[in-house]
């Protein structure tokens, strides 16, 4: 029986790429560097924001110094337009509503920076109840490692049977196998089914209400 779901939020619950995109070309051009296409962005994105910024700039200028630089000036032009394109994907609003009627409980496990995570959750989900609601967090190592998911396991109280791992990438269904819980994989996401397959999906699903047959 599942009793708990954790949802990835970029590509899962929310389609996020335009924003991440704009100000990932906002920032470029800030620094007078080149910009990119909305699907290189999608495969820059789903590691860390670190991540992202690192692969957005030219190789010979990937300084620690110089990415740092970069991230801090995306995070505040980002948290100034989080919210100008992105938007739930279509029946997700309603896969929440039906999985708290069923008393299934719900949460969040990006890696995203927390800050960010939890403006999002609450402009876009303010009446959804989250067991947890967990971002880039100072001393948790992001997904794949497992221990994001076993965290949020021991507050609910359940265990690896009782639990799904939903998202829409290699680094989510990593994350469920090394968790020891279902993997689900998304097709609406900024992913691709193949690579949800290689990394070990479970399931692929390609509607939100889909999810709720597997429970």
């Amino acid at each position: 029986m599942t009793r708990l779901v954790i949802f990835d939020l970029d590509g899962t619950l929310l389609n996020t790429i335009g924003d991440l995109a704009a100000s990932c070309d906002a920032v470029m051009e800030m620094h007078s560097l080149p910009r990119h296409t909305l699907d290189e962005y999608r495969h820059m994105v789903g590691r860390g924001i670190l991540r992202l910024v690192e692969a957005a700039i030219p190789e010979p200028l990937r300084t620690p110094e110089f990415i740092e630089e970069v991230r801090r000036d995306f995070v505040d032009y980002y948290l100034a337009h989080i919210d100008a394109h992105t938007r739930p994907y279509d029946g997700i609003a309603e896969l929440l509503a039906e999985l708290s009627a069923r008393g299934i409980m719900i949460a969040v496990a990006s890696n995203k920076f927390q800050t960010g995570t939890e403006r999002l959750i609450r402009s876009f989900f303010p009446t959804t109840e989250f067991v947890a609601v967990f971002g880039q967090r100072a001393g948790v190592p992001l997904k794949p490692d497992p221990r994001v998911d076993r965290e949020i396991m021991d507050m609910a109280g359940v265990s690896a049977a009782e639990c799904i791992h939903v998202g829409d990438s290699g680094v989510d269904m990593q994350t469920a196998r090394a968790a020891g819980v279902r993997a689900v994989g998304v097709t609406w996401g900024f992913r691709f089914r193949e690579e949800l397959v290689e990394n070990g999906a479970d399931v692929i699903i390609d509607r939100p209400a889909q999810l709720v047959e597997l429970i």
